[in-house]
């Protein structure tokens, strides 16, 4: 198993930035600190949602890759239907090779209504997936065999030049990694397809912290989908879940500070109501037939976080994974504490107490030998 840090970010709207910035770098550092305990970080990107304040992930790795030694990090995600391919192209092949190998270019097709309705996109006619296609295998065209021409779709245009030996002028820039960085995608939804695109296309699957093991089951079956219709084998051994998580030394404390803290305030301000207006709570269901209103923080902490001391938090884990037949990486999500040492601390037992609990679960550790 490997463990990460999923960096929405959370931070209270009002905050300043220039301060969150360096709160969200310190705990990069922290994670980096703690390897080989955690061995990646992935940084979302938001355009319009003062609470995921970074819309410029590949800036914020730039600054992080010069902090620390150890840790990948990757986008989580760049949300393609914003981008022009040619500019993404640049931007990702010069962050690839300022990692050195350390870089993973996770991919989607965004899901913050703001940021839709900036590149004019209704997100009930489903057109983000489509343009998430088209432009992530521009970029991929860009970078293999880039042929001069007119490119215009989607509502991005751009010009691959004539080269010309003389002046050395041509589509030149290509990643450090070959053929390219890794690529993974994020998936909420109950039957993911973009998480079918990633058993097609051999990408990353990560499954986002709002869903319980029904859906997540679910996202695997998309990813064996996907998987057969290109001829692949799909590897559980890839799959992420990231989850919110908090530790303490007991499991009364754990709870008390996760409902009175970082973790209630984040559900019960901003996932809450930004999913009763986008998504839909089903995800967040053990039972399809839960009525919305029992959706409480209680229920979130008992049923979806995993939260208590280092003993119940392994023993959560190891259930998650039993519950849906293995994955190969948790990632845990970020939070801004009002008081960061409680963070910290949280980080650590993970780090020094849960992680070496776990050091017999593999991906497949949880099937029955026959189908391993």
């Amino acid at each position: 198993m490997r463990y990460g840090y999923f960096m929405m970010p959370m931070h209270v709207p009002g905050s300043d930035v220039g301060v969150t910035l360096q709160t969200d770098l310190a705990q990069i550092d922290l994670i980096d600190s703690l390897y080989p305990a955690f061995d990646e970080a992935w940084i979302g990107e938001h355009f319009t949602a003062q609470w995921e304040n970074i819309p410029a992930p590949d800036i914020f790795i730039g600054a992080a890759l010069q902090r620390t030694k150890s840790i990948k990090l990757g986008t989580g995600v760049s949300c393609l239907p914003n981008h022009n391919p040619f500019h993404l192209a640049h931007r990702i092949a010069m962050l690839d090779q300022l990692a050195q190998g350390r870089f993973l270019w996770g991919i989607g097709s965004g899901g913050f209504p703001g940021d839709f309705e900036v590149a004019g996109i209704d997100p009930k006619t489903g057109v983000q997936r489509q343009i998430s296609v088209d432009t992530v295998d521009a970029v991929l065209a860009l970078w293999d065999d880039p042929q001069p021409g007119a490119y215009a779709q989607h509502g991005w245009t751009y010009q691959v030049p004539e080269p010309n030996p003389r002046i050395q002028k041509h589509v030149w820039l290509k990643p450090f990694q070959k053929p390219h960085p890794p690529i993974a995608v994020a998936g909420v939804t109950e039957k993911s397809e973009t998480l079918g695109l990633a058993g097609e296309r051999g990408w990353i699957p990560i499954s986002i912290n709002f869903v319980t093991p029904r859906v997540l089951r679910s996202h695997w079956d998309s990813v064996l989908v996907g998987a057969r219709r290109s001829g692949r084998v799909a590897d559980r051994s890839e799959w992420r879940i990231a989850r919110a998580v908090h530790v303490a030394e007991t499991d009364a404390q754990a709870r008390r500070e996760a409902l009175e803290g970082a973790l209630g305030r984040d559900y019960g301000d901003y996932f809450l109501p930004l999913l009763g207006m986008t998504r839909g709570l089903g995800g967040m269901k053990l039972d399809e037939a839960m009525p919305d209103a029992e959706l409480t923080l209680e229920y979130l902490c008992d049923n979806v976080w995993l939260v208590g001391s280092p003993e119940t938090v392994a023993r959560k884990i190891r259930q998650l994974h039993q519950d849906v037949g293995g994955f190969g990486g948790l990632l845990i999500g970020g939070t801004d504490w009002q008081e960061p040492g409680v963070w910290e601390r949280s980080m650590r037992l993970f780090a020094g107490e849960v992680v070496p609990a776990l050091a017999d679960l593999t991906a497949t550790s949880a099937l029955p030998a026959a189908t391993r």
